[in-house]
């Protein structure tokens, strides 16, 4: 299953402003056939092949980074928010709605229980034990987040029992979701463009040679296939290592059109290989870790794909407030 979140943010210019296409014709309109009795290889029922519909405008993807509800950001929501969550995401309100999809990485799962993680300090073992109130999945989609990997190390702090209710809420909130059990890919399609997103979790034994296939199985069914792996070192700002930066040629030599990367909470370099993109880590994005200049700062990648099917990266900067909002950056 998947589910989809909503996006919100000021106008403000992008360092890397992608140029406008100008509208055309839409031509050689082809009705899609549908496999709705088949499941794909990501457990999805979804239509075969790839699209042939060229869409007449850019489509624009930001990815974010890191977000986590808990903690110290709830404690803010009722202390400057007056109990609604909105106001962690109200100064990006705005900008988040100018895309087509946001997508983060959910770093937690979104339960009903109690918090414990909420006036702990950072040596005690509850401290990083997650669990977001409810209300975050409406947050998240009524700012334009409409997608979140969910295959990372803090999914199952809550158990089994977390995730199906992080399904649940993200479900009743139309937020789409992957990256976790039969959700390891997704397929989306944006004005007869398809996207395969794919997810990697390194906490997880063997989900290397899982993503590989998953991979290949998004380029039969899509489009562009990007992923989103959840790997890395924390708090290793610059260089990846040589490990992870394997693994993100390895992901493009099986077919990826782009690696853009989570976990670090910092941002990392970024390059070009075969002559596509990776953003080894794009930081927080929703975080209350306060203790150094580089994790309370995070990258946005603004992604627009052209009719052509070819794609441009930009690029935002975040930053995170002691008050729980996060707002954009210089």
């Amino acid at each position: 299953m998947v589910f989809a979140l909503a996006g919100c943010a000021r106008n403000v210019d992008l360092r890397q402003q992608a140029k406008e296409e100008k509208t055309q014709e839409q031509k050689s309109i082809t009705s899609m056939q549908e496999a709705a009795d088949s499941q794909d290889g990501f457990g999805h029922p979804m239509s075969s092949g790839t699209s042939d519909v060229l869409n007449s405008d850019p489509m624009k993807i930001l990815f974010v980074g890191d977000m986590m509800f808990d903690r110290h950001i709830r404690e803010t929501v009722g202390k400057y928010g007056n109990g609604d969550c909105n106001n962690i995401l109200e100064p990006l309100k705005e900008k988040l709605s100018e895309y087509n999809l946001v997508v983060g990485n959910l770093e937690g799962p979104i339960t009903d229980k109690e918090s414990v993680s909420t006036n702990t300090k950072m040596d005690e073992s509850k401290n990083l034990i997650f669990t977001f109130d409810p209300a975050v999945a409406k947050t998240l989609f009524d700012n334009n987040i409409k997608l979140v990997n969910l295959g990372n190390n803090h999914i199952l702090n809550q158990g089994e029992k977390g995730v199906e209710q992080t399904k649940k809420f993200l479900d009743e909130a139309g937020v789409e979701y992957f990256g976790y059990d039969e959700s390891l890919a997704l397929v989306k399609e944006f004005g007869g463009v398809k996207i395969g997103f794919v997810g990697y979790n390194y906490s997880v034994s063997g989900s290397a040679d899982v993503t590989v296939e998953n991979i290949k199985k998004a380029k039969e069914q899509s489009d562009i296939a990007v992923v989103l792996p959840h790997w890395g070192a924390e708090y290793k700002t610059g260089e990846p290592g040589a490990s992870v930066r394997a693994l993100a040629y390895r992901f493009i030599d099986a077919g990826a059109d782009a690696v853009i990367g989570t976990h670090p909470h910092v941002i990392q370099n970024s390059e070009e290989y075969n002559g596509q993109k990776i953003y080894y880590s794009l930081g927080n994005f929703v975080f209350d870790q306060y203790f150094q200049k580089e994790t309370m700062e995070g990258l946005g990648v603004e992604m627009t794909i052209n009719p052509d099917r070819t794609m441009e990266f930009g690029e935002l900067k975040f930053e995170m407030t002691k008050k729980g909002q996060t707002v954009l950056g210089q």
